[in-house]
């Protein structure tokens, strides 16, 4: 956790992601990327007229200058920070920056999104969840320490998610977490006896060279079965893999990993399958 990345929009949800990433790099000696995203048009990039260019200017002066008076905040003093301003809005060019500064870790803002909104447009942070290579920390809440002491890890313990397994297990380790791994069984065609369940999750247990107990819970969905667990076992943290689906896929099958994140009320991780 040598390198964090804050996705800032200047809300008070963006603070929010930038007191934990500074939270974290105070512990860890990290540091902090804050990155501001301008939504500028390509043609006023791309022209060559000096009027365009002169409004251009102005522009990433201004936002600037905005960065600096948000970036200056007292929980920010000690913490190596870099600012970096993109000029469009795109997310995937979060993975752009990661590979250039080797980062491994995305603190994202959110204040969730429901409803016909949530299938057509989708929050700034499921967007980050769906793009990113590398794990992203999603927050709701205001936490000046952020400090995890219980991290329930579900997945479907199979084979794809033994990656996502593996930097769950590493990130608990790192943070001195308890790891509380559940696997979520529910009705219909998905349900497996608790005799094939504990094959594949011994399996899978193999797979990992680990011997950590898993929890069976039952819930009539997976994301229903997650949230109602984790709040159950007074969890801190929810970590969950993610295939990061676009398209049409996207739109017909969705995401769990984005669901969770959405949905939760307390912080959630997202590992890439």
């Amino acid at each position: 956790m040598k390198k964090i990345i804050v996705p800032l929009d200047f809300s008070e949800q963006s603070e929010y992601a930038l007191k934990v990433a500074a939270s974290l790099a105070r512990k860890y000696d990290s540091e902090v990327f804050a990155l501001h995203m301008l939504e500028l048009s390509s043609t006023l990039i791309s022209s060559s007229e000096g009027f365009q260019q002169e409004q251009m200017m102005f522009l990433l002066k201004l936002a600037e200058q905005r960065f600096n008076k948000f970036l200056d905040k007292p929980y920010l003093k000690g913490v190596r920070l870099t600012p970096v301003i993109k000029h469009y809005k795109v997310f995937a060019e979060l993975n752009d920056i990661a590979e250039k500064h080797d980062a491994d870790l995305v603190v994202m803002g959110s204040h969730g999104i429901d409803g016909l909104k949530e299938i057509f447009v989708g929050s700034n942070a499921e967007k980050v969840v769906r793009n990113a290579n590398i794990p992203v920390l999603v927050v709701k809440d205001d936490i000046d320490d952020f400090k995890i002491e219980r991290f329930v890890f579900a997945c479907d313990f199979k084979e794809e998610s033994l990656i996502a397994f593996q930097k769950a297990k590493a990130f608990a380790d790192k943070l001195s977490a308890k790891l509380n791994l559940i696997f979520v069984n529910t009705p219909g065609d998905n349900f497996l006896s608790t005799a094939d369940s504990y094959k594949r999750i011994s399996h899978f247990m193999d797979m990992a060279g680990e011997g950590l107990e898993v929890e069976i819970y039952n819930d009539y969905s997976v994301e229903k079965g997650i949230l109602n667990y984790s709040e159950n076992a007074g969890a801190d943290l929810i970590g969950i893999p993610t295939h990061g689906r676009k398209g049409l896929s996207h739109f017909f099958m969705g995401s769990i990993g984005e669901d969770i994140a959405n949905h939760a009320k307390i912080p959630v991780i997202t590992f890439k399958i």
